[in-house]
């Protein structure tokens, strides 16, 4: 009787209606236009400061710009050279100073995220250092200078601003985001994989240099990326820590060394240079306007130096990845 009755049900009364179907059609649309329209929103500030930036600096951007530093200029007047100053100094500032920051960032960060993951079990000491993370992650970053500038101060001797300093500075600022990235991405590495090593008697420290690390190279690449594009832009702490100087410093360890970020400030501040209306009309001219756009195309070399970066980190975690056959 059990069987005769299991054969006899009727399973259509659960299809759904069309009524339901249609329902479910016009709430699918409705789900994609508001994504595509909040995808559409969050793209225009991203466009409008791109813009911004290109139209207001592409017209200073030349070789002049990029081969000459801020000595000797004065006001709004054009240099014995025919330009009107340049970020050459302040180029080579930004890329030693957050050559600095890596140098003494990656390797802690790093290392910090392999202990967490791969030796603390979640112990007492584990939670303490994620909320040490945690917290840093938060500091305003001028805080991260005035440490990085009290610290030099007290160990080398009063006065002391250099571009190290800076580096040590803007370190406070990417060991956080390393760390936490870096600690996601060796987290989603599959448990098999070191299961396996270890039974093939590959040791612990082995695993994770040849197998773990290697697997979360592409992740790990990006949140460095990450913490570089989050420090290179950085002011406050670079106006205490490293100064500013219209020459060029390619010593990390001694002098004052101008960044980017530090030059932009520097110009916009000054506002509008003061020239007379026979300045104006000589040959070359005196510009009054001349701060801004060099703040505005030293914004846009910022950003292009920025997009470099994330090319490179990209190739470099395309080279060095694992490589799986399909």
């Amino acid at each position: 009787m059990m069987s005769d009755s299991r054969s006899t049900i009727d399973f259509d009364k659960f299809k759904p209606t069309r009524s339901f179907l249609a329902a479910r059609k016009r709430k699918d649309w409705m789900m994609r236009i508001l994504i595509v329209l909040a995808f559409l929103i969050a793209l225009i500030p991203l466009i409008s400061v791109l813009w911004t930036t290109i139209s207001a600096g592409v017209a200073r951007l030349n070789l002049n710009f990029l081969s000459y530093n801020m000595s000797g200029v004065v006001g709004g007047n054009a240099t014995p050279s025919g330009g009107y100053g340049g970020i050459i100094h302040a180029i080579i500032g930004t890329l030693l100073v957050t050559f600095g920051s890596m140098v003494i960032s990656i390797p802690l960060g790093l290392m910090c995220a392999v202990y967490l993951v791969e030796y603390s079990h979640n112990g007492a000491l584990a939670r303490s250092i994620g909320l040490l993370v945690d917290v840093m992650s938060g500091i305003p970053s001028i805080v991260a200078g005035l440490f990085a500038y009290a610290l030099f101060n007290t160990l080398v001797g009063p006065g002391t601003v250099n571009g190290f300093v800076g580096s040590v500075a803007l370190s406070l600022l990417m060991i956080p985001t390393v760390v936490k990235t870096s600690e996601e991405m060796l987290k989603i590495v599959p448990n098999d994989l070191r299961e396996a090593a270890y039974a093939l008697g590959v040791t612990k420290q082995r695993t994770i240099t040849k197998i773990v690390l290697r697997t979360a190279l592409p992740g790990i690449v990006s949140g460095v990326i990450l913490a570089i594009a989050r420090v290179i832009g950085e002011t406050a702490p670079l106006l205490i820590a490293a100064g500013f100087i219209s020459t060029t410093n390619l010593n990390l360890f001694s002098g004052r060394m101008t960044t980017l970020p530090v030059y932009v400030y520097q110009e916009y501040s000054q506002g509008l240079a003061t020239c007379s209306a026979a300045a104006i009309k000589a040959i070359p001219p005196c510009l009054p306007q001349i701060r801004m756009e060099r703040a505005w195309a030293a914004a846009l070399v910022l950003i292009i130096i920025v997009l470099l970066l994330n090319l490179i980190g990209r190739l470099v975690a395309k080279l060095f990845a694992v490589k799986t056959e399909n």
